[in-house]
């Protein structure tokens, strides 16, 4: 069984998941299109952070950024030995229900355009494509996602 509940990203295994996570992203796109969060922007008080296991196992992160009018999805990272277990669904649930609980009536993100695997998580929670937005600016290695909550 999945279980998703609040977390602290200074916590080890959360850090290795977001350091490993981080690894990727530099892996695949270059560093002016790398927009993630450090461990130490995770826990300011507009963010929501939470973190997945399975058993005793830590295995995903994800997080909430409460914005003006809407909140964005961050941080959203699967180990690689349990992905498509359902990890990611059961984090973004999470998200959306803290989202909703907060009162904000969008979800938008930014994610890159080779993570095939996280357009169809998206796709699958009802996002769908949309502009530039927050202080983003466009990028070929972009593609930008909201949903209406």
């Amino acid at each position: 069984m999945i279980i998703v509940e609040q977390g602290d990203p200074r916590e080890a295994g959360a850090t290795a998941l977001l350091q490993q996570s981080h690894a990727l992203m530099q892996s695949l796109f270059p560093p002016e299109d790398n927009f993630y969060l450090d461990v130490g922007d995770l826990v300011a008080p507009h963010i929501h952070f939470f973190t997945a296991r399975e058993g005793d196992i830590l295995c995903g992160t994800g997080a909430l950024a409460i914005k003006d009018g809407y909140g964005e999805v961050k941080s959203v990272f699967v180990a690689e030995d349990v992905r498509g277990k359902g990890v990611a669904d059961a984090l973004l649930r999470q998200i959306e229900d803290k989202a909703r609980e907060e009162g904000l009536p969008m979800l938008k993100l930014e994610t890159g355009n080779v993570l095939h695997a996280a357009h169809r998580l998206y796709r699958r929670h009802g996002f769908v494509d949309c502009g530039v937005f927050g202080g983003y600016q466009a990028a070929n290695s972009s593609i930008f996602m909201e949903k209406l909550l």
